[in-house]
């Protein structure tokens, strides 16, 4: 049985866990899940929630009869919803002596390497103070192409950004299934998974509520994320009095995602999560094995193509010769560089181009995107 105390544990509860179907709070709901939420603090743990549910929970209170599809709606049912939403939960832990702090995200927030480190530390200071952090996407300004669309990957970020030492994602299935168990009485569960590959993607099906955004699709999204960081995850029910401390402890009523990996520094975290590449660089089976098997860098003797425009400084995507990401790193030549030096030995590029560094990518700079 794994221990609670001392254990940083991220949760993430969707809309359709907290508000009904037609909109608005499930109170009783934010009060069982805050009881679960306690069920792990008395045993020393530290709590991080991340919760959906401001535009689900504002737009009835704000007179739309629907969840609202076009942007400015949404944001402004999320400026109500919001309100609501933390004020239940105010209440529901002030039962309990707990304070609880609101913080709001956006995909700008993780870009930035420094407002990422702010975010970080301000959720540090909280935990040290016994705080609960609240955190939901900035739905009242994010735009389109800055959301996450759901808050799985939200959570996940969250978790990787934290340290956590798990992820518990509450969903209304109880786990990923070989097929929809509602439809196939011989569908059955994964336990444990411990690589999301496309075959594991296969079994995920889409959205399940009128009243969310994510189905288990972009649970395992998440799930992947966090496991890249280090961070196991389990995707699961919690529906009874216990069902929370028995996920952490891990036999909980879902699939646990678990990874070898180690926690990313938040440099790391930013370069293959937050960063945006500026080119891609195609390399063959050698360099691949290297950057995968060895954690050596890469030279420029393994790389066969470049793609795009980039100076040294960039960040670029690495592709292997199956044509599939690698993973991602701060390139130290400009591409019209690169081109050149494709294929040439390191003494051969010494001798012709003058370049700051011998590596195209040092190991240092690099994080790898295989699962």
């Amino acid at each position: 049985m794994v221990m609670v105390q001392n254990q940083r544990i991220v949760i993430k509860i969707g809309s359709s866990s907290l508000t009904s179907d037609h909109g608005g709070l499930k109170r009783e709901h934010i009060a069982f899940y805050v009881r679960e939420l306690f069920s792990l603090i008395e045993r020393g743990a530290q709590v991080v929630l991340v919760t959906s549910g401001a535009v689900a929970a504002g737009f009835r209170h704000i007179g739309y009869p629907s969840r609202p599809k076009l942007l400015h709606e949404g944001q402004a049912a999320a400026a109500v919803g919001q309100a609501l939403l933390m004020q239940a939960y105010q209440e529901q832990f002030q039962q309990f002596g707990i304070p609880v702090a609101q913080i709001l995200l956006t995909r700008t927030d993780f870009a930035s390497r420094k407002r990422g480190h702010n975010a970080h530390m301000t959720m540090e200071e909280l935990l040290k103070q016994r705080v609960v952090p609240i955190i939901n996407e900035n739905d009242t300004v994010a735009v389109e192409e800055l959301k996450f669309g759901d808050n799985d990957t939200l959570s996940a970020l969250v978790a990787n950004l934290v340290h956590a030492d798990r992820l518990v994602i509450v969903t209304d299935t109880d786990g990923l299934y070989t097929a929809d168990p509602r439809r196939d009485p011989n569908a059955t569960r994964f336990e444990h998974v411990e690589q999301i590959n496309d075959e594991i993607y296969a079994f995920a099906g889409g959205a399940g509520s009128s009243v969310g955004t994510g189905g288990m699709r972009s649970k395992l999204d998440a799930a992947r994320i966090a496991m890249r960081g280090g961070v196991p995850a389990f995707v699961g029910k919690v529906s009874e009095a216990g069902d929370l401390l028995q996920a952490v402890q891990g036999h909980g009523k879902g699939t646990y995602f678990d990874t070898h990996l180690h926690a990313l520094p938040m440099k790391k975290q930013w370069l293959g999560f937050h960063s945006t590449p500026d080119g891609r660089i195609f390399v063959d089976s050698g360099a691949e094995h290297a950057l995968l098997d060895n954690g050596s860098s890469l030279l420029p003797v393994g790389v066969r193509e470049v793609e795009g425009e980039f100076h040294q400084g960039d960040v670029v995507e690495v592709v292997g010769p199956d044509d599939k990401l690698i993973g991602r790193g701060i390139v130290n030549y400009d591409a019209s560089q690169l081109r050149t030096a494709a294929g040439w030995s390191s003494e051969e590029v010494l001798k012709r181009i003058e370049v700051s560094r011998i590596e195209v990518i040092h190991r240092d700079e690099w994080v790898t995107l295989r699962s």
